[in-house]
């Protein structure tokens, strides 16, 4: 009987020793493919470097485009986007304002030039080393897209509503 004993005592010993290999063995291909398997959609770069650029902020929502990931944050009261490409590089920023925050005199000309219309997004965009304004004014009929270029607005676009 001890024969049977150690034969049986034998085949357990061998047996653990294959399910605790091949549970090690999942468990390092699990660990690998986590590794290898960027988060986020690949765009992990993009998100250190929000991370390292904007300490303690709220983030409203991340977005990624076709070439660059949006990151949509709040900092000190204030609702600010950042974008970046997927190789973590800040292309720019962008916050949103109300119109008494316009400088005066591209406000003066939203009044005369645009006075039927009304103010459906504004904000600031600084980016490529400068900084401008971009306004939606609505209509009835159309929906004009404008630029700052200083001390003047350009038309970025304009649509007719349908």
């Amino acid at each position: 009987m001890s024969l049977t004993n150690t034969n049986l005592s034998q085949t357990l010993i061998n047996g653990s020793k294959k399910i605790v290999l091949a549970a090690a063995l999942l468990l390092t291909v699990g660990i690998s493919s986590s590794f290898a398997t960027p988060k986020d959609g690949g765009n992990d770069a993009a998100t250190v470097s929000f991370h390292k650029d904007f300490k303690k902020v709220e983030v409203i929502e991340k977005h990624a485009g076709k070439n660059f990931i949006k990151f949509t944050f709040k900092m000190n009261d204030v609702v600010m986007s950042a974008f970046y490409n997927e190789n973590g590089q800040l292309l720019a920023i962008t916050r949103n304002i109300q119109s008494s925050q316009l400088p005066l005199q591209l406000l003066m000309q939203i009044k005369k030039d645009y006075g039927n219309y009304w103010i459906s997004d504004l904000f600031e965009y600084d980016g490529d080393g400068s900084s401008c304004y971009y306004i939606t004014l609505e209509s009835a009929d159309y929906c004009v897209i404008l630029r700052s270029n200083g001390t003047e607005w350009e038309m970025y676009d304009k649509k007719a509503k349908q």
